[in-house]
């Protein structure tokens, strides 16, 4: 009988353990991706941003010289990102496979004319960004045309903006809710060994005798969820590397590590102290208060 009754309280203790490994594991990997998509919400919004295009739109009067005189401009200039250059004939091309229909025919002649398709720098998506290098632009002569979407870069703008101003209350919302979380799962933990507690101290052990197993044991609690936590934030970086290459994920490579260190830190801080606390409090209760 006692050995099943030992069995059985074996099973609870490891069942304790692993619920509380399991919510450490839980609330820091959550944690941990937020603090990963803080700091590359700059690169995010930068992308966004950086599709945007400007196309200008070149008179069929000009020649390789303007074309090259024009290219030679945006590679000097510190406003654009990259740029291509889309023949009368490429775009015809393409306007044909999305009309379905083959308008040159039937119209004798290509109206279109030779563009760039020009990306900028995210620090110039702005409108008054877009209408400098568009004035800048049409001073050339052979410039027809100068094409882009006002209403998108203000609409990606402001929204940037709302995410950024949201993401960091969710952000101080959530921690505190993590250490709430995490404390709550130790002091249930420690909750279970309450009468061992109060046995030990009316046999004459000290407050810090008593609480230093119990902070001990959470402290590595608290290293085994965060290690965890850990390796499921390298499986996600690993994971956005492969399949999204252009979000250059590790290329904060210090930003990265330092949110990995901070999840291994808060891990062992979290437990550490929500332990003393918890163990205090049952230190603190009269036997009566006990049941």
């Amino acid at each position: 009988m006692a050995s099943n009754f030992d069995k059985f309280q074996k099973r609870r203790l490891i069942s304790s353990y692993f619920s509380v490994v399991l919510s450490i594991f839980l609330v820091l990997f959550l944690l941990g991706l937020l603090g990963l998509f803080v700091i590359n919400s700059k690169r995010l919004s930068d992308n966004f941003k950086e599709d945007i295009v400007m196309t200008v739109f070149f008179k069929n009067e000009a020649n390789d010289t303007v074309f090259k005189a024009f290219e030679t401009e945006m590679q000097t200039g510190k406003y654009a990102k990259d740029f291509k250059f889309i023949s009368k004939e490429e775009a015809a091309k393409e306007h044909e496979k999305a009309l379905g229909e083959h308008f040159t025919e039937f119209l004798g002649a290509n109206p279109l004319y030779n563009s760039y398709d020009i990306h900028l720098k995210a620090d110039y998506v702005t409108n008054p960004g877009f209408s400098k290098i568009e004035y800048d632009v049409r001073k050339n002569p052979m410039v027809a045309d100068v094409v882009y979407d006002k209403q998108l870069i203000t609409l990606v703008n402001d929204n940037i903006k709302s995410v950024s101003i949201w993401v960091l209350i969710i952000s101080g919302l959530f921690t505190v809710i993590s250490i709430l979380l995490i404390n709550s799962s130790l002091r249930l933990s420690i909750y279970s060994k309450r009468f061992i507690i109060k046995t030990m101290q009316m046999v004459g052990a000290t407050k810090a005798f008593i609480r230093k197993p119990f902070i001990l044991k959470s402290i590595l609690l608290g290293l085994i969820g965060s290690v965890l936590a850990i390796a499921a934030l390298i499986g996600v970086l690993l994971y956005v590397s492969t399949n999204f290459p252009a979000l250059d994920i590790f290329h904060d490579g210090l930003l990265t590590g330092a949110v990995l260190l901070m999840v291994l830190l808060l891990g062992v801080i979290i437990t550490g102290i929500g332990t003393y606390f918890a163990t205090q409090r049952f230190l603190n209760l009269r036997t009566d208060d006990l049941y």
